[in-house]
């Protein structure tokens, strides 16, 4: 068994504890693997090890991979905050984007999918923390977002995604998951007509408190592949 097989087996068994224990069902919550500064082959790994869907933080690093066919086998997600100048080079090149934070980014999406006559799953990105070095909808202004976004003809919102702060005590991220699903189940019920289907938080280190506060997805990198190395 590989060190990435291995660990996905860990890490399937520790979400397969933390959904009974919230009383879910396992095999309920999509493992996406952040593979940001891993190479084509841990890709290739992963996949072949039964990961759910990769996902990327830099355009970049994405690309490359793709010419390398790093994902075929699985979804592929932009996980990572998108520059709306570099926003044509991912739409249509994965199947959701997570990280759509504002509305200009969703009418640049809106514009590159219609020019290539498709639809474009996104995920609103909250900044729940209110913190200025991430992106995000601020909590007051996601419900007017998302109410808004109904009208882009080539997107379709299938839920929300967040990335709390950092927080160095045990379960300390806990509340901030608990407000994200409660904008979840609100929005969801209110203007989509319960039709969201991913709520995506929760990474290595807090996992299991997202799947207890209701994450329908998660996104795990070290775990998975080990510390990135940022020299690269």
């Amino acid at each position: 068994m590989t060190g990435i097989e291995e660990n996905l087996r860990r890490i399937r068994e520790r979400m397969d504890r933390a959904a009974r224990a919230a009383g879910r069902e396992t095999g309920s919550v999509t493992l996406v693997g952040a593979s940001k500064m891993n190479g084509a082959d841990a890709c290739r790994a992963a996949i072949a090890a039964g990961i759910d869907a990769l996902g990327e933080n830099r355009v970049q690093e994405m690309r490359a991979k793709l010419e390398e066919n790093a994902y075929d086998g699985a979804p592929l997600h932009f996980i990572g905050r998108l520059q709306r100048n570099k926003v044509r080079q991912v739409v249509g090149q994965v199947d959701l984007i997570q990280s759509a934070g504002s509305m200009e980014l969703l009418e640049e999406i809106q514009r590159q999918a219609e020019k290539r006559a498709l639809v474009q799953d996104v995920l609103l990105e909250v900044n729940i923390g209110g913190e200025e070095n991430k992106g995000g909808f601020a909590p007051s202004a996601l419900y007017a977002a998302a109410e808004a976004a109904r009208t882009f003809s080539h997107i379709r919102v299938l839920g929300l995604m967040t990335i709390p702060p950092i927080e160095r005590e045990p379960h300390g991220n806990l509340p901030y998951f608990e407000k994200v699903a409660q904008f979840y189940v609100d929005i969801s019920r209110d203007l989509y007509d319960n039709g969201f289907k991913y709520l995506s938080m929760g990474m290595s280190d807090d996992f299991e408190d997202a799947i207890a506060a209701g994450a329908t997805m998660i996104r795990v990198g070290s775990a998975i592949f080990g510390h990135r190395q940022y020299q690269l």
